[in-house]
């Protein structure tokens, strides 16, 4: 948009970051109002000394907006305490000269995002009707088979068939792959031979891979015929991208309402998003949370956790290292989940697998249902095993008191306890919520809170009274401990 004139003054490596919308702010801590992919433009009123600049930009980069643009009319350019404070946190900075307005640049993007939301949905319908319309894997495998006399099934790495004949091949070519040496191999069922070939060996962990089944021994195949497999590989590779949904609109949708719901925005915003992702029309909704320790990054944990839930229409996306997805149903997932996770089992080598099933809840419960199959999938990682789930039904008694309270209400109820320290926190430099954390952790243990702190027993003392005056609340009552216990869990 060169006729806007926005000029970049830092952040040249950081522009390939999608902007979902911008917003205008003038408060020091606006990050309450922020939910990840905002242009942030400011006219800095919130700057009355060269500190408050960390302050700013720390929250802007905290909440994951895609950029800040200064305007020129309070100091003329932008101070070099902002610009230092954007290039330490790797956020981009645009000047807005001073004869360029706000409800301008405002204008012309929200124009441009909407333009880009409608072509999105056109290509949509364009793709629906190439898949209704076009010949797909199913007719490449059939010429396969026509021509040549090859038998062949795609499939994925939980046992489903992507594509192939009608008869299925044998179930135990599943668990063949995922516990392979190496491939191609061949195995034996009810005396036939079938060849395993992996569709991305080198680019994709096993677990998460599709893979090609040959009814035949592949070491008796000429040279010819070994090629035109892995020219097979390469067009299911192809196809597989062409279904990968990161880059669609529905994909990038179900991104934004996963961050939506992990980041304060309020109730009526996540229903608003949750109508364009398709899954408005639900009644009920499970949450599943998934995390690989090794081996499995953070896309391929997306796919494999879309793989388990396939059939279920899961809108998935990626916190932090950690895939969530949202499934319309009326009933549980575990035992789906559970199969999955035995068939993946020997694929996994060192990584391990841990996924936490929330209970069913109704729109406006989708943020406890999240917290909830978070706080299960921290359960399932502490089992030290392979592949492990953990459901509702083995949460602790407090999270499930929890989930079952209103979006908004919890949000308030955290903000009214929290909010204060964590203020303090930011403008201070303090640790009040850790300090908190710990105290409690502890049992309201002095000696034992102060050593794990690493801080003097006056300290800790000190950091009490400051909650303590800061909230209104008194430590050493036990309902005060409680509430603070349930606001800690809540974030």
């Amino acid at each position: 948009m060169t006729d806007l004139g926005l000029e970049l003054v830092t952040g040249e490596e950081e522009l390939d970051r999608f902007v979902r919308w911008v917003v205008t702010q003038d408060m020091l801590d606006p990050s309450r109002y922020l939910s990840g992919g905002e242009l942030v433009l400011t006219g800095m009123q919130w700057r009355t000394r060269p500190e408050d600049s960390e302050t700013f930009v720390a929250t802007l980069a905290r909440a994951r907006v895609a950029a800040l643009a200064t305007g020129d009319a309070r100091y003329g350019a932008p101070p070099p305490d902002v610009v230092q404070a954007c290039v330490r946190h790797r956020l981009p900075l645009f000047r807005v000269h001073e004869q360029v307005s706000f409800a301008a640049v405002t204008e012309r993007i929200t124009r441009a995002l909407s333009t880009g939301r409608a072509a999105d949905l056109a290509a949509i319908l364009d793709r629906h009707r190439q898949l209704v319309s076009g010949t797909g894997l199913g007719s490449v495998l059939e010429m396969i088979e026509r021509d040549l006399g090859l038998r062949c099934w795609v499939m994925s790495s939980v046992g489903r068939v992507v594509s192939g004949p009608p008869q299925r091949p044998p179930v135990e070519t599943t668990a063949a792959f995922l516990g392979a040496r190496r491939l191609p191999c061949v195995i034996t069922s009810a005396g036939r031979p079938f060849s395993l070939f992996a569709i991305d060996e080198h680019g994709t962990s096993r677990a998460a891979d599709w893979f090609l089944v040959f009814d035949g021994d592949c070491a008796d195949w000429p040279e010819e015929r070994r090629a035109l497999a892995g020219e097979l590989a390469a067009v299911v590779s192809l196809e597989r991208a062409r279904q990968d949904d990161r880059q669609s609109a529905e994909g990038r949708l179900a991104e934004e309402l996963i961050q939506l719901i992990v980041s304060d925005a309020k109730p009526a915003e996540i229903i608003s998003r949750l109508e364009l992702t398709g899954l408005g029309s639900a009644d009920r909704y499970v949450a599943v949370a998934a995390s690989a320790e090794q081996g499995l990054r953070p896309r391929e944990l997306r796919a494999l956790l879309r793989e388990i839930l396939y059939g279920g229409m899961p809108a998935a996306g990626v916190v932090d290292g950690e895939a969530i997805a949202l499934i319309p149903t009326g009933h549980s997932v575990l035992d789906l989940i559970r199969t999955a996770l035995d068939t993946l089992e020997p694929g996994l080598g060192a990584s391990r697998l841990s996924i936490g099933v929330s209970g069913v809840v109704d729109g406006e419960g989708l943020r406890g249902a999240v917290e909830e199959a978070r706080y299960a999938r921290r359960m399932a990682a502490g089992r030290q095993r392979p592949a492990s789930v953990v459901g509702h039904d083995e949460l602790a008694t407090h999270m499930l008191l929890l989930a079952s309270v209103p979006d908004e209400v919890r949000r308030m109820f955290r903000l009214r306890l929290l909010d204060p320290l964590t203020r303090y926190d930011q403008d201070n430099g303090a640790d009040l919520v850790h300090t908190l954390e710990t105290f409690l952790e502890t049992n309201g243990s002095w000696t034992r809170s102060a050593e794990l702190l690493h801080v003097h027993v006056n300290t800790l003392r000190y950091r009490i009274a400051r909650i303590e005056e800061l909230t209104g609340r008194n430590l050493s009552r036990l309902e005060d401990r409680v509430d603070f216990f349930l606001a800690l869990a809540l974030r």
